[in-house]
Parts: structure tokens; C-alpha cells; sequence
């Protein structure tokens, strides 16, 4: 009799040890997955809020205690929206130039609706979450500054495509939303491709024009600094130069990404694998971050100095990092 009393003992005994380390396992497993913390500074990117999820009932003994230990380790782990703050370069106080459509719906507290369009870039490629992605990051600025505003922000992102395939659904993923701003990143798979910059910029000439017959203001974002697109640089500086002469002829925004990025790298000194991914071209959650905070800042400072019936003069129109 003490014998089987001995062995169910051990038998239990054994199985709470296991019970233990599976739940430490599966906080392990969890927390791996979990994003770190927002930074709470001002100097660093906004950080996409998620869902809010009810408090689940407090879990009592050891492994209970463990597992919150686990979890707040991993929320309190080097955060590299902590580490790295997103700094304005040189020149940040430049405007992109005049945004009327945007700033007239604002004045009259109309809704305002902006399309994000480009490649895997304003699709996300790179983020660790949907909500971490340039398009979204923006929204969250814009809200912020403007709380009373009906902001939406859609993404018209598409990997892997350039002017002729975004010409291609140009009305039916961006002119059908009426949108009141397009912010257009091109040219990147351009590069990559040995697409004539030329053409190029032909193709993205006529985008604009058929943007600006529907009535909405119009950004460029031009290629990434990343290792693979400065492999091709000599194909780069065809391509960011003739968006640059198009921008001006055109009279539209532009947003020079890659000079922004040159300067994180050069002048900030902070590495490639700091704001790029693995793969060298795509952006990161800090990345995506930093870019979407700088573009949200630039598109506010632009509204802000325009009063209707006003013009930004075009030797401010770019926003230019010296």
C-alpha cells in the first residue's frame, strides 16, 4: 500500500514538473513573438498601436509568476525604437511644397483621404506586422497632430512592380478612391530592372497628370539608400535625378528618401542593418518608422504654410536634407 501511495506521489510529482515546463516553454514561445514597447519620446517614431486585449485574470503560483516575469522581460528588451532615435536632417524645416487640396479639406473639417501607392516598400515588405508599415505609421501621426480630422490612409502597395505595371491600375486602385493626396514611391524596381529611367519618367509624368485632372496634390518618394539599389548606382542617380527634374516641372511634392536614408547611414552613422533588412532593399520597423514619422512632420509643415489661395514658392517646394 506504500508503495502504490509512493508511486502515484512520484507519478504526480512528475507531472507538475512537466505542467511547469510547458507553460514556461509557451511563454517562451510567445514572448520570442512579442513587439517590444513603444518608445515614449518625442524623438522617436510613432509606434502603431495594436487592439487593445482584455487583462486576462491574474495567474496565481510559481509558473504563474514565472511566466509574468518571462513577458516582462521580453516587453523591457532593447527596443531599437529606444535605442535609435529618429532624428529630422538637415533642412527638415523645408516644406515638400503646396498641398491645397489637403489643407482646404482640413480648414473645412471635410474627410481626407490619402493613397499610399508604390511597390513592397509601401506595402510593408520588411515589417514585422501589418500595423508597422509606412502607410499605417503615417495614419497614426496624421490623427494625432490633427485629432478632430477624418483621416484615412489607404495602402495601394504592390511588390515587385514600377511605372508600367502602377500605370496599369492607376485608376482602379488610386483614382476610384478620390483621394485629396497620392504620395507615389517609384522607382526602385525601375533600377533593379534596368528600366530606362527615361521612360520611367515619362510613364510617371503621365501618372501625375491624370492625379492632378482628379484633383489631388501629389508627393513623389524616390528610390531607397540600401546595399542593392547602390549596387546599381549609376542606374540610382539616373533614376532619383529624373524624378527630381519631374517633380519641378510638374510642380509636386517630393520626398528624398534616398538622401534621408544616405544621411541615417553617413552623417548618423548608423548601419545598414539598423534600418534595413537581411535582404539588403527593404526597410524595417524602425525604418518604416523613422520614414513615416519624417513624411508625416513634412506633410504638416506644408499644410501649415499654406493659407488658401497661397502658393508655396518652388525654391521650398522640396524637402531637401543638406
Amino acid at each position: 500500500m506504500r508503495r502504490r501511495v509512493g508511486v502515484k506521489s512520484a507519478a504526480l510529482s512528475l507531472w507538475a514538473a512537466m505542467a511547469f515546463g510547458v507553460l514556461m516553454s509557451g511563454a517562451f514561445a510567445q514572448t520570442a513573438h512579442t513587439e517590444p514597447a513603444p518608445a515614449a519620446t518625442e524623438t522617436t517614431p510613432d509606434h502603431a498601436a495594436e487592439p487593445a486585449t482584455p487583462a486576462a485574470p491574474a495567474q496565481k503560483g510559481i509558473a504563474g509568476q514565472a511566466i509574468d516575469k518571462v513577458k516582462q522581460a521580453a516587453k523591457q528588451a532593447g527596443d531599437i525604437l529606444t535605442r535609435v532615435p529618429c532624428l529630422p536632417p538637415k533642412g527638415a524645416s523645408k516644406s515638400m511644397g503646396s498641398l491645397p487640396h489637403v489643407a482646404r479639406k482640413l480648414a473645412e473639417g471635410e474627410p481626407v483621404v490619402i493613397v499610399a501607392f508604390g511597390s513592397s516598400s509601401t506595402q510593408g515588405y520588411g515589417s514585422t506586422s501589418p500595423a508597422y508599415n509606412y502607410p499605417n505609421r503615417l495614419a497614426q501621426r496624421l490623427r494625432r497632430h490633427y485629432p478632430t480630422a477624418d483621416i484615412t490612409v489607404i495602402n495601394s502597395g504592390k511588390g515587385g512592380e514600377d511605372a508600367p505595371e502602377m500605370m496599369a491600375r492607376l485608376k482602379s486602385t488610386v483614382l476610384d478612391a478620390k483621394p485629396d493626396l497620392v504620395i507615389w514611391q517609384v522607382g526602385t524596381n525601375a533600377i533593379l530592372r534596368n528600366l530606362d529611367p527615361t521612360e520611367t519618367g515619362k510613364l510617371v509624368e503621365e501618372g501625375i497628370a491624370a492625379i492632378q485632372a482628379a484633383g489631388a496634390d501629389i508627393v513623389l518618394v524616390d528610390p531607397q539608400y540600401a546595399p542593392r539599389v547602390n549596387e546599381r548606382a549609376e542606374s540610382a542617380g539616373k533614376m532619383i535625378a529624373a524624378l527630381g527634374r519631374l517633380a519641378e516641372l510638374r510642380r509636386v511634392g517630393i520626398f528624398p528618401r534616398f538622401e534621408v536614408m544616405k544621411e541615417w547611414h553617413e552623417k548618423q552613422a548608423l548601419p545598414f542593418d539598423s534600418f534595413v533588412i537581411a535582404d539588403g532593399l527593404h526597410m524595417n520597423d524602425w525604418g518604416y518608422a523613422c520614414f513615416a514619422q519624417l513624411l508625416a512632420d513634412d506633410i504638416i509643415r506644408s499644410v501649415g504654410q499654406i493659407k488658401l489661395g497661397v502658393t508655396v514658392p518652388a525654391d521650398i517646394r522640396a524637402y531637401r536634407p543638406m
